[in-house]
């Protein structure tokens, strides 16, 4: 006869309403985008062997007869795990070879494939085409302007990147002889490991209102980027505050009216609201001036 008892079931605690409360914005997102995979994963099924309606954007200032913004249609053989862009690389490969768009790794790392699809900026080798309706729309990103097709001169929003001065610096080039590792903090790197997953796509910038009344604003991604040295313990004091002088100008961090729309849009879930929020309360802590 055995002796052994039976362990008593454990039973799962209720989820506490309250508990959702408790959690950071960015939180909330991943985990409202985690449930959306489910659901894509699910109907995956539903277009297998179907095509997809492609509306792709046409625009080539130098050829006679396409100087003239329009819309062309594609219909792509539908495969599981089918993104926005394998499905325009099938367009251009099997359709139409002069169109035009960017595309490098195809693994949400270069940045270089930011579309405006069905009304919203996305990657376009993260986008898998089971999340969108169809047709499927496919523009450039707006508030820039169009090179052809696609794709879009970035070279102000570089231009914008490169001015908050995104390098470490110090006050003094240290003697040869004295340089030594300069050691980052796990807590302090955990501040702003966000802040350091951007890939330069400009979709953030794309959204903004302010940037697209404003030419001259420095933009979700410049500041962004300015944020992860802002808050590098590594750097001196005076450093901080020569970096916040150049966020707290008339088109730098007092210029954002705190829409989330960048946020909303970025690829790779930076909390970039949350960052320019937290750069102007540094800025009124260093007395700065307040635009």
């Amino acid at each position: 006869m055995s002796t052994q008892q039976q362990e008593p079931e454990t039973q799962e605690a209720p989820e506490d309403p309250e508990m959702k409360g408790t959690q950071s914005p960015q939180e909330r997102r991943l985990e409202e985008k985690e449930s959306g995979l489910t659901e894509d994963a699910d109907s995956a099924g539903d277009l297998e062997g179907e095509t997809v309606h492609l509306k792709v954007f046409r625009y080539d200032p130098e050829v006679e007869g396409k100087q003239e913004p329009r819309f062309d249609d594609f219909h792509v053989p539908f495969e599981k795990g089918m993104t926005v862009l394998d499905a325009v690389m099938y367009a251009r490969d099997e359709y139409d070879s002069s169109l035009t768009f960017r595309h490098s790794c195809r693994q949400a790392v270069c940045g270089s494939d930011a579309f405006f699809v069905n009304g919203k900026q996305r990657l376009g080798c993260k986008t898998q085409i089971v999340e969108l309706e169809q047709p499927v729309r496919i523009e450039p990103l707006p508030h820039q302007e169009v090179v052809k097709d696609l794709v879009v001169d970035m070279d102000h929003f570089y231009d914008q990147m490169h001015a908050v001065e995104p390098y470490f610096q110090d006050e003094e080039t240290p003697a040869a002889a004295d340089l030594e590792e300069q050691r980052q903090s796990p807590e302090n790197r955990e501040k702003i490991k966000m802040s350091s997953r951007c890939i330069w796509c400009g979709a953030c910038m794309s959204s903004c209102n302010i940037a697209a009344g404003d030419n001259e604003y420095l933009g979700p991604a410049a500041i962004n980027k300015a944020y992860k040295f802002a808050m590098d313990d590594r750097e001196s004091e005076a450093i901080k505050e020569h970096r916040l002088r150049i966020l707290e100008q008339e088109h730098g961090v007092w210029r954002c009216q705190t829409q989330f729309s960048c946020t909303e849009v970025c690829p790779k879930d930076i909390p970039l609201t949350e960052h320019i929020q937290e750069l102007k309360r540094e800025a009124v802590k260093k007395n700065l001036k307040f635009w």
